[in-house]
């Protein structure tokens, strides 16, 4: 089943927090489904199809529904972490396509920098109480560490794997293989630096470079502390809805065109640490829209680290698989001066990560190019076709991929 143009997103809000104080995860939700209806000139009432991840408090879809006051026809928990939202889009597609429902919701939202810094607070009003303030305090280990209950965690644990060490284990191997370096790697904050300076609601505003990449504390060799993504509260939300929706609102319709999912796992053992499970979901999602990746004109990439960005570039097909270093130094991915725009909004490297599963605020982002809305200053000149990508997992390990073409037809 084809879904090219079965479905135009209508509606694309982003929370303007990076830091939740006093709001409830529950009220975050709510926020951008607010937003994003407003932003389509739809009521709630339209709605009947909604889809959330695991960001979900509570019992998930069901419990964001019943908050919001939803009266649905259908409901999606697909859970994939960072991809979730951009394959979401592809699922509501196919939901509106089967006739299942007609306006589908779809939202993130989540507050881990507030609820560290509530944990952090906790611990030390107990330290203080107990007498042993002054020592360091830990987060608690839900904070910290991966889900115990995955199988094959009890085999890889001894080894101490976290987010930012598996990420660095590809970094490094794509520097064996192909010669990368850490400066090209640098490239990438550098760009989204570049972009981040004209997002009045970034974390990070200040442009950097290499040089400055080069010199932030090591976080896990070869990636430096300017290579790994903010944390950051917030969301974003998604209005997904059938064409003849679509062409009565007084918005730019933005289509549908190609979609692509896949996981990649360990595979007991072979596994290439240089590829991504993009490679799958990228020729899939091009194929379906009828496009090559050289008549994209902007793409939000998933952004954890900065060698996340290269691998995407590689594997969606804009670059031999190789040449990524090649194709990101000197500033190529700068809007205005380099061949490929990539996070005009300053993406995950300095902007926002909410609920550290970013994926929605890539499809936002593109609707903004493709509706002609991003800043004066990195706005993409008669911006047609996009492509949003994310990842969900970790790349040395098991992750999913998800990749969103889309068209402006109005």
């Amino acid at each position: 089943m084809s879904l090219n143009g079965s479905a135009c997103i209508v509606g694309a809000y982003e929370h303007p927090t990076r830091k939740a104080d006093g709001l409830s995860v529950l009220r975050l939700h709510a926020d951008v489904a607010k937003g994003a209806l407003a932003d389509a000139g739809l009521d709630k009432s339209d709605i009947d199809g909604y889809f959330c991840a695991g960001d979900a408090p509570g019992l998930g879809t069901a419990t964001v529904a019943e908050y919001l006051g939803l009266r649905l026809r259908h409901l999606d928990s697909t859970e994939c972490g960072g991809s979730a939202p951009i394959l979401h889009v592809a699922h509501a597609a196919a939901a509106i396509h089967a006739g299942r429902c007609r306006v589908a919701l779809i939202t993130l939202a989540g507050r881990p920098r507030a609820a560290m810094a509530e944990a952090q607070a906790r611990a030390a009003a107990a330290a203080a109480a107990a007498g042993t303030a002054g020592k360091p305090v830990k987060p608690p280990l839900a904070l910290r560490a991966p889900d115990p209950d995955a199988p094959e965690l009890a085999f890889e644990l001894p080894y101490g794997p976290a987010t930012q060490n598996l990420y660095a284990m590809v970094a490094r191997r794509h520097m064996h293989e192909f010669g990368t370096t850490s400066e090209q790697l640098a490239w990438i904050k550098v760009a989204a630096s570049h972009h981040a300076q004209h997002n009045p609601h970034a974390m990070l505003r200040q442009r950097v470079t290499v040089e400055e990449v080069l010199a932030s504390p090591m976080v896990a060799d070869p990636l430096h502390k300017l290579d790994c993504c903010v944390m950051s509260d917030g969301g974003g939300a998604l209005i997904v809805a059938h064409p003849d929706i679509a062409r009565d609102l007084k918005r730019p319709v933005i289509t549908v065109r190609g979609t692509g999912e896949a996981p990649k796992h360990g595979m007991g053992g072979r596994i290439d640490l240089t590829a991504s499970a993009a490679a799958w979901s990228g020729p899939r999602a091009f194929e379906e829209a009828g496009i090559k990746p050289a008549q994209i004109q902007y793409a939000s990439l998933y952004d954890s680290f900065t060698i996340t960005v290269l691998m995407q570039l590689e594997d969606l097909g804009f670059c031999a698989k190789g040449q990524g270093g090649r194709f990101v130094q000197d500033g190529q991915l700068i809007a205005g001066q380099g061949r490929m725009p990539v996070n005009t909004d300053g993406g995950g490297l300095c902007s926002n990560h909410p609920a550290n599963r970013g994926g929605v605020t890539k499809v936002i982002e593109a609707v903004r190019q493709l509706r002609g809305e991003a800043h004066p200053a990195v706005q993409v000149k008669d911006c047609t076709w996009a492509l949003a990508s994310g990842i969900g997992g970790a790349l040395a390990s098991r992750h999913t991929a998800a990749t969103l073409i889309l068209e402006r037809t109005r």
